[in-house]
């Protein structure tokens, strides 16, 4: 019997069951590998009902008596993914002053930029033979965009980067641990210089932030630095190395046109959103928990349940997306759960769609003969807990590879 987490999930798709499960009921039940059981939204409509409705809250998903799914990333109590309304409301609103349009859209020049010189670095050293695009490209893009939203000082710009990549290291957890402590020391640091000298960068915006006199705590601060790495670099960095991989591998008549016609890149860009499986459980791995009975889509889930939305299954949901299985990059109306729904929906997602589509501008125009440089099937994965997570992506810009 098939049981929670479920295996099987891959970049190029969730596990095989959850068409069954959407075929069977928008919301299904399983057993839980530690025990128990929880509840699944598969799709786009149950999803959407369970991330809006408040009888589903995720701060109850740290009461003593809630139910435990060991070997699930749960975020620390507090973070603006862990409440619930009104307290996830004032965050937010704050929070939200620092991530205005303008503000946003102001980094696209600075991360073309950034594009723009990584690519010239990497392909100097193309000279030599295959790129690690993993390690030469998304991660130090993802990583030094992170940089500048913290407005991390220019001398401690390797200490982070260093730190983020021990933090990641899942085959190294005793590195991992001590890096994890270390960036909760950085990041403390980094809220109290921001607090007594701000700059022109979100972090600093985060700390003037007000709504009358109310203002960000410190430990709302260190949390919102740890949401933004966490959604901004490890997210960005693989979601983008799995694009390229995408393309590369199994689209390269697409790479060719988009190098042709980059004013098609941003429709790829959502597609890629859409299709490409992020989560390696498949879900967002945060419970929610039901407040009272709760009948949906006429399955009632008893009060004290948990609940996990898969954004995964619902962005391959048949009743809205034609082939959702297939790799369409005509796809129109596009109504992708990549970014989430309702008030947990990413704020950084303006952002992510900027380095995402100046990323695979620069790509394609500049190297349209690039290859793989190994057979798919030879590329190494981390067995990350949060997001699959290619090792190094080694790629032949000019055309040797497969």
């Amino acid at each position: 019997m098939v049981s929670f987490p479920v295996p099987g999930s891959s970049y190029r798709g969730p596990a095989p069951e959850f068409a069954g499960f959407r075929a069977s009921s928008p919301v299904v039940r399983l057993p839980a590998n530690g025990g128990g059981h929880c509840w699944i939204a598969t799709t786009q409509d149950s999803v959407r009902v369970v991330l809006d409705d408040v009888r589903f809250s995720r701060a109850a998903s740290y009461e003593p008596a809630a139910p435990t799914f060991p070997g699930l990333f749960q975020a620390p109590p507090g973070m603006i993914i862990s409440l619930d309304p009104p307290a996830h409301t004032r965050l937010r609103d704050l929070a939200s002053q620092a991530f205005s349009v303008d503000r946003i859209e102001s980094m696209r020049p600075r991360i073309q930029q950034l594009v723009t010189e990584l690519l010239d670095r990497a392909d100097s050293e193309a000279l030599d033979g295959p790129v690690d695009l993993l390690g030469k490209f998304t991660f130090p893009l993802a990583i030094i965009v992170i940089s500048d939203l913290l407005g991390v000082p220019a001398g401690d710009r390797d200490t982070f980067a260093r730190l983020i990549r021990e933090f990641a290291a899942v085959d190294a957890p005793e590195l991992a641990a001590a890096a994890g402590e270390q960036l909760g020391e950085f990041m403390a640091g980094l809220v109290f210089g921001k607090m007594a000298a701000p700059g022109d960068d979100v972090l600093s915006a985060l700390t003037e932030a007000r709504i009358g006199d109310d203002k960000l705590e410190v430990g709302e601060l260190i949390g919102l630095g740890y949401t933004l790495l966490g959604a901004g670099g490890d997210s960005t960095a693989c979601h983008l190395a799995s694009s390229v991989l995408t393309l590369l591998g199994h689209h390269r008549d697409v790479w060719l046109r988009l190098g042709e016609r980059p004013e098609e890149v941003p429709a790829a860009v959502e597609e890629l959103l859409r299709w490409i499986t992020l989560s390696t459980n498949d879900t967002t791995g945060l419970p929610r928990i039901a407040t009272e009975d709760v009948t949906l889509f006429g399955v009632t889930i008893p009060k004290g349940d948990a609940v996990f939305v898969s954004t995964n299954s619902a962005n391959r949901d048949e009743t809205l997306f034609t082939d959702p299985d297939t790799l369409d990059f005509t796809r129109t109306d596009n109504a992708h759960l990549a970014f989430g729904y309702g008030i947990h929906r990413c704020l950084g997602a303006p952002l992510a769609r900027i380095e995402l589509t100046a990323a695979f501008e620069e790509l394609t125009r500049r190297f349209p003969a690039a290859r793989l440089a190994v057979a798919e099937e030879d590329l190494e994965w981390q067995q990350a807990d949060m997001n699959h997570r290619l090792v190094a992506l080694p790629v032949d810009l000019h055309g040797k590879g497969f």
